[in-house]
Parts: structure tokens; sequence; C-alpha cells
């Protein structure tokens, strides 16, 4: 059982920058792939980045302005966040599969969720 606790979010204003935190329990973080998607009011929950060992992949809405980092000594997940539009406002879930192969959707661990909200 791995669970995952975000920090960071909040509001902040166009074009400005933000870093997400999901800290995972567990000895077995480094051989999890990793993500983050989000919710926005009124729409599904998307895709937004994910990790493993190899490298990472991008949602093309956020490519260039986002990036995702993991800190395996931490056993922490980072999306660190640039040039915010207001259509990035949403929920952003950090997420974590014990199959290590880069996944755009299946994901067995979630975090709580954490408000971003752009403002134009």
């Amino acid at each position: 059982q791995v669970q995952l606790v975000q920090s960071g979010g909040g509001l902040v204003q166009a074009g400005d920058s933000l870093r997400l935190s999901c800290a995972a329990s567990g000895r077995t973080f480094r051989s999890y792939a990793m993500g983050w998607f989000r919710q926005a009011p009124g729409k599904e929950r998307e895709f937004v980045a994910a990790i493993n060992w190899s490298g990472g992949i991008y949602a093309d809405s956020v490519k260039g302005r986002f990036i995702i980092s993991r800190d395996n000594a931490k056993s922490t997940l980072y999306l660190q966040m640039s040039s915010l539009k207001p259509e990035d406002t949403a929920v952003y879930y950090c997420a974590g599969s014990p199959r290590s192969a880069l996944t755009t959707d299946v994901y067995d661990y979630w975090g709580q969720g954490t408000q971003v909200t752009v403002s134009s």
C-alpha cells in the first residue's frame, strides 16, 4: 500500500510559476511510474504528465511549460508549472502505479488533490 500526500498549489496570476509536491510512503517509490492529473470544474479528469525510470511524457497542453521530476531519495514527485494560464485552473492529483511502464491512465494510488487557481 502506498500513500500519496500532496502539497503546494494556491492562487497565482497568469504567467506565474508554481510547484506541486507529492510525498509517497513506502520503500518501492523508485520503481513506480508516477503521474499528475487535473480536473477542472465541470470537466473530466485529464492526464498532465508522467515519469518513470526512463523519462517523462506530457500532455500537449502543458508541454514546454510544465516539468515533472522525482527525487527517489526523498520519495517525492514534483510538478514545476511555469507560464501558467487561466485554463490551467483545476484540482491537481498525483498518482502512482507499481507497473513501472509509463502510462497516461492506469494508476492504483492517488493523492488527495490540491487546488491551483490562475487568475487573468
